[in-house]
């Protein structure tokens, strides 16, 4: 596992390494922006998770989810905050990203 300082580093770093697609949490999957790639929980991994937390501001607390997909053929990055400002996704989504936290 990497270690960043900040979320911008990560980013860059992890494009570097082929996480290039940015997906977006939708209702049941997670979303290629701009592109056509709709992934199931059960069509990706969470390879990587590096968790950013604002020292003074927690609008700053941020996940980012390393992604692959062996059946899309895909790896990108998932950006999102923790807490109370978390988006609201599925059961079934929610679960996946939970559980490459234990």
């Amino acid at each position: 596992m990497h270690y960043y300082e900040t979320v911008t580093q990560a980013m860059s770093e992890l494009a570097k390494r082929g996480y290039t697609l940015n997906f977006n949490l939708s209702e049941g999957y997670l979303a290629g922006a701009g592109h056509d790639i709709n992934l199931n929980p059960d069509e990706f991994n969470i390879d990587e998770i590096y968790r950013f937390e604002g020292d003074t501001d927690p609008g700053d607390e941020m996940v980012i989810y390393a992604i692959s997909s062996e059946i899309k053929n895909a790896k990108g990055v998932l950006v999102n905050a923790f807490g109370i400002y978390s988006d609201q996704i599925s059961d079934d989504l929610m679960a996946k990203l939970k559980q490459s936290h234990a």
